[in-house]
């Protein structure tokens, strides 16, 4: 990849009101006009450089989105309250009644439950598909399909998508290929690879920090400006709209984004080869056992690494619950869903973040009750932490003992 989207994060420079390091933040939810015609044509969408109402757009909403743009390389970028509040918004603008998505089978619990459960109250339907056959993508498209979606790096199996593959058959049938790319910012760049549309939940690896929620969508600046729509754009009309506060904190962390990434990255790989070595069962696209380690290698920027998410399959949900509480009680992270803290999450996915999937499609999915989903921290010495993990393993008797590491 040529896109240099670090470089162009740190480009971005903006003065406060008074000189400040930092943009001023905008804290007023409605903005004056000096003339009753100027705010007619701000609802008409005919000025630049004016605010109407911060559930439109604000400055500190914008200075996010253009970051945002500029890590997906997209001419545009909207920011929203939370990740679903993006995703929702981009489905409902991009498919009326009556129209048809092809998707993914392993995506993101919320994501499955809103497209399994809810669109179809809108009359929208939705095939789920192995995402990395892309015949059966190509046989899953009819003439209502309005669009492709997929996760780059799909939750939790950690699934590698063929972005430029899946935008060549979404070209040739005329439709949207939307991609979540959250669990790989920066490691993987979606729209260079022939995303339409790159959805990002913030709350993660973005902010960093576990304190927020947010989300955003990047994509064309005539899509982004239609989400806007004060009659018919479904992020306006939805109502999701982020706080400034959260906009101008979440723009202060992606400042560290690319060193973030490096950490998690490097943190995760070491992590993934000891284990596999010690004989578990260890999905990581670094490793060149996992189905996509050759496809990554091709899609992926290598400054950035194979990202900070791995899973471990430790056989029953009993050894995955009590191997999760002794590890947060040895103060190696934490038991809590979500990702990209500076400190290791770690939760069984079929009953957390993919509970919604019912058990028995869990099952098909090759989603087992002892696999544990893993966001890697930061920690500075991850050898250290290797050896603690491998001692709580010893102590259930996941792992036997191995005098060589004493």
């Amino acid at each position: 990849m040529n896109y240099k989207a670090s470089d162009h994060i740190q480009d971005l420079q903006y003065f406060g009101e008074f000189g400040g390091v930092n943009p001023s933040i905008s804290d007023s939810s409605t903005y004056t006009f000096l003339t009753a015609k100027t705010m007619f044509d701000t609802f008409e969408g005919n000025t630049e450089g004016c605010y109407l109402y911060s559930r439109h757009s604000s400055p500190s909403n914008l200075y996010l989105g253009e970051a945002m743009a500029q890590l997906e390389g997209t001419e545009s970028a909207n920011v929203y309250a939370s990740g679903m509040g993006a995703i929702t918004s981009v489905i409902f603008q991009l498919c009326d009644a009556g129209d048809h998505i092809v998707c993914s089978r392993t995506i993101y619990g919320g994501t499955y439950a809103f497209l399994k459960n809810f669109v179809k109250k809108f009359n929208i339907s939705v095939s789920f598909v192995d995402i990395t056959n892309l015949q059966e993508v190509r046989e899953s498209i009819n003439p209502r399909t309005r669009m492709i979606y997929c996760e780059a790096v799909s939750n939790p199996l950690l699934e590698i998508a063929d972005i430029p593959a899946l935008s060549k058959i979404a070209q040739k049938n005329l439709i949207a290929m939307v991609v979540d790319n959250t669990f790989s910012p920066l490691n993987i760049n979606a729209a260079q690879l022939g995303a339409d549309v790159v959805i990002h939940s913030l709350t993660k690896f973005i902010n960093g920090t576990s304190d927020c929620v947010a989300g955003a969508v990047c994509g064309t600046s005539n899509f982004c400006l239609s989400l806007k729509d004060v009659n018919s754009g479904a992020g306006m009309l939805l109502g999701s709209t982020l706080d400034s506060l959260r906009a101008a904190s979440i723009l202060k962390n992606m400042r560290t984004l690319h060193i973030r990434i490096k950490k998690h990255s490097e943190n995760a790989h070491y992590l993934a080869e000891q284990f596999e070595k010690d004989g578990l069962k260890v999905v990581y696209p670094g490793l060149k056992s996992h189905p996509q380690h050759e496809l990554m290698k091709q899609i992926m920027n290598h400054e950035f690494g194979f990202g900070g998410m791995l899973t471990m399959d430790v056989g029953t949900l009993e050894n995955a619950n009590a191997l999760m509480e002794l590890m947060q009680k040895e103060k190696l992270g934490y038991l809590a869903v979500s990702l990209g803290f500076y400190k290791t999450l770690f939760s069984a996915s079929g009953t957390s973040t993919s509970s919604e999937i019912p058990e028995e499609e869990q099952k098909e999915l090759g989603l087992s009750q002892g696999l544990i989903r893993f966001s890697i921290g930061l920690d500075n010495d991850i050898h250290k932490t290797y050896l603690a993990m491998r001692n709580c393993m010893e102590q259930l008797e996941i792992l036997t003992s191995d005098p060589s590491l004493a």
